[in-house]
């Protein structure tokens, strides 16, 4: 063998000798050092995890009657990915299984389709890899040839599965306040980083508003998983593991279905009789609320609609209508997200300002018809005069001249126009004490703040508005003044007034504010969190709806927390001066009419109207509310916009809610000895104050 050849040899030995060890030294690490993981990964290529969801958690009134509950039926469900395995996509799966539910081909490709910007419900909101219900309620006889034929439906399943039902006991809906569950999304998986077998899965519903939102973690309850053997096939063999999915707690709320029942029925005929007298009545909203710890008892919203809506997938034109102005956006809750000019009622807050500011809470003032702030007339209520007064008698007649004074004198002593370094401002901080511009805390999603104008928010306005009123100021309104002259030429002056000096804290503007109007809005919830701290002396309460979490058989979870209540800095005095005023107002004031013949000696009731005026509509209607007057436990407060003055349709209908809850001559009242029972399972806990 000639050197040459020897060598080549030599080189292949080597080479070969190499491969072999690279080879034994990869077959060692993966069967040594990756043989676990590469077992486990052969096993799952046998298996499969079927994630099973659990039955979420009802929710309930403060009785445990249910307000929403579950009901079983048979849903059929499309899997999308293993249709798109199938060589035609499934579209022949498809045209059987609309064969057998009795539907249009076009219907179930449609609820199979993903939701996107561009189109139309029905469609799949949720993730496309979880299972898409195309059909609830379900005939068994259907489902059985679906079950019984899998090899003509790969990728379709029909399973008995948990409902969501809204049983309306007592005429309760509170759909607002309840919310409502939607798919969980790709998106939203990926966020909460959902496994197969534990936390978030594909096949979860999630709150999406109201309770449902809020109190999701303890409702959805913990789903289970099976795990499957499956052949080369990917037929079913056998379960190599299962775990039961745990059931959602119960939450037990603080709302009384027949309290919410009551407050629903009073303003729906409230709004429908403010359109019979010619007012537009567009939206409006009650609440009642337990005055000593802030329990919200019922909250009713207008417009409304069914909750049942969204189980079974919800069509393009009902989903437009719960969104879409047409139809007054029904699912905005008027009672949290409603921000509106709260008007007289407001003047609970500016009485504790001026005493603070110096007037005399026992001192007489005159109530002209009219009264110049600067170089403009402000008058009362059809510039009616009532002489000399004192603020008890101010509030029974609701002068709002007193009022627009304490406020002028208060803005002079400030420097006006050209105020001084830090200037008081009494009644803004006032109404910040009061909770008046701030998010209330109550435990729902979403929540409005509201708006307490002050003169940092006019010039940020101001800044923001400027370039388009200066716009106006010089174009003016030529639309408008093709129908309306007489408004353009007001828009015109007030645009080119905001142009140059919209940046300024006016005369006018604390005017307004002293009286609830201008630029001040408020909720009813917010409203209604400030008549509660006048009742019981002070204490600013925070609303809450959960009381408790509870299992399916009534034991007790938890309870939720109550969070510590924080207290007006106002004399104690001063509030019970203004109790006494409130309660002369239903009795002998703006709203005697509204209560005429209502039977004080069952039920007490103190309140104060309000009437808002808003440039080119219908004014707001308001009355807050609260009683007894000896021991206050309760807050009645109702909304109406554009529904007219406050003591001709919010009035009557807060009377039909009194009245309700303590009943009458001819009527059971809802209340047992004048409170509320509780179906909440062990003692009470006590709320404290800070």
């Amino acid at each position: 063998m000639n050197p040459r050849t020897h060598f080549r040899l030599v080189v292949l030995y080597v080479l070969v000798g190499a491969l072999l060890l690279v080879l034994i030294g990869r077959l060692w690490t993966l069967q040594v050092l990756d043989g676990e993981r590469y077992r486990q990964t052969a096993a799952q290529n046998r298996t499969r995890d079927i994630v099973v969801p659990a039955i979420r958690g009802m929710i309930l009134d403060d009785r445990g009657v249910a307000l929403v509950r579950n009901r079983s039926a048979l849903v059929v469900s499309v899997d999308r990915t293993s249709l798109s395995r199938q060589g035609d996509g499934g579209d022949a799966v498809l045209k059987r299984l609309a064969g057998v539910l009795g539907v249009s081909h076009a219907s179930i490709l449609q609820r199979i389709r993903l939701c996107s910007p561009t189109v139309k419900r029905p469609c799949w909101p949720g993730s496309p890899y979880q299972p898409i219900p195309v059909a609830d309620n379900v005939d068994p006889k259907r489902a059985l040839q679906i079950m019984e034929r899998q090899e003509d439906f790969p990728g379709v399943t029909a399973q008995v599965q948990a409902v969501r039902e809204y049983p309306h006991p007592s005429g309760a809906s509170a759909p607002q306040t309840l919310g409502y569950l939607q798919p969980i999304t790709q998106e939203e998986l990926d966020e909460r980083k959902g496994l197969k077998v534990t936390g978030y899965s594909g096949v979860d519903l999630i709150g999406r508003a109201g309770l449902e939102a809020q109190y999701d973690a303890d409702l959805r309850g913990e789903p289970g998983f099976r795990r499957v053997l499956v052949d080369s096939q990917g037929r079913v063999t056998g379960t190599a593991e299962e775990k039961r999915p745990v059931t959602g707690g119960n939450l037990v709320t603080s709302i009384d279905a027949g309290v919410q029942g009551a407050a629903e029925s009073a303003l729906k005929k409230a709004i429908e009789d403010a359109r019979k007298a010619g007012h537009k009545a567009d939206s409006g909203a009650v609440v009642v609320m337990d005055a000593t710890d802030g329990r919200m008892i019922a909250m009713a919203s207008h417009p409304t609609y069914d909750p049942a809506i969204w189980t079974g997938g919800i069509s393009q034109d009902d989903y437009d209508a719960l969104l879409g102005k047409k139809r007054g956006e029904p699912l905005i809750s008027r009672v949290t997200q409603g921000q509106f000019a709260p008007a007289s009622t407001f003047k609970i807050s500016s009485i504790a300002a001026a005493v603070r500011d110096g007037y005399d809470l026992h001192g007489t003032y005159p109530c002209p018809g009219s009264y110049n702030v600067g170089s403009r007339a402000f008058t009362n209520y059809e510039a009616q005069g009532h002489g000399n007064m004192n603020l008890h008698e101010a509030l029974v007649v609701s002068c709002d001249t007193i009022f627009y004074r304490f406020a002028y004198e208060a803005w002079l002593r400030d420097g006006g126009t050209d105020p001084k370094k830090n200037p008081s401002d009494p009644m803004v901080g006032m109404a910040r004490e009061f909770g008046f511009g701030a998010r209330t805390g109550i435990d729902l999603p979403n929540e409005s703040a509201g708006r307490i104008p002050d003169r940092a928010w006019k010039k940020a306005f101001w800044q923001a508005t400027r370039a388009s009123n200066c716009k106006a100021a010089k174009e003016g309104y030529p639309d408008v003044a093709r129908t309306d002259p007489s408004r353009a030429a007001y828009l015109k002056a007030i645009a080119t007034e905001n142009c140059t000096e919209g940046f300024m804290w006016r005369a006018g503007d604390t005017a307004n504010f002293s009286v609830g109007q201008g630029d001040v809005l408020a909720t009813p919830l917010q409203l209604a969190r400030a008549y509660a701290a006048v009742a019981n002396g002070g204490r600013l309460v925070t609303p809450r709806l959960g009381m408790a979490v509870t299992r399916p058989d009534g034991s007790l979870v938890r309870r939720l927390p109550d969070p510590a209540d924080p207290r007006l800095k106002v004399d104690p005095k001063v509030l019970k001066y203004i109790r006494g005023g409130l309660a002369d107002v239903t009795k002998r004031g703006t709203a005697a009419g509204a209560f005429s013949g209502f039977d004080f000696k069952r039920v007490d009731v103190a309140g104060k109207t309000g009437t808002a005026e808003v440039y080119g509509k219908d004014d707001t209607s308001w009355f807050a509310s609260f009683g007894p007057v000896s021991k206050p436990r309760y807050v009645v407060v109702a909304m109406v916009s554009q529904g007219g003055t406050g003591a001709s349709t919010a009035a009557p209908a807060v009377r039909s809610i009194w009245e309700a809850m303590y009943g009458t001559d001819d009527r059971k009242p809802i209340l047992k000895n004048g409170r509320l029972p509780t179906g909440l399972p062990g003692p009470p806990v006590s709320r404290t104050s800070q």
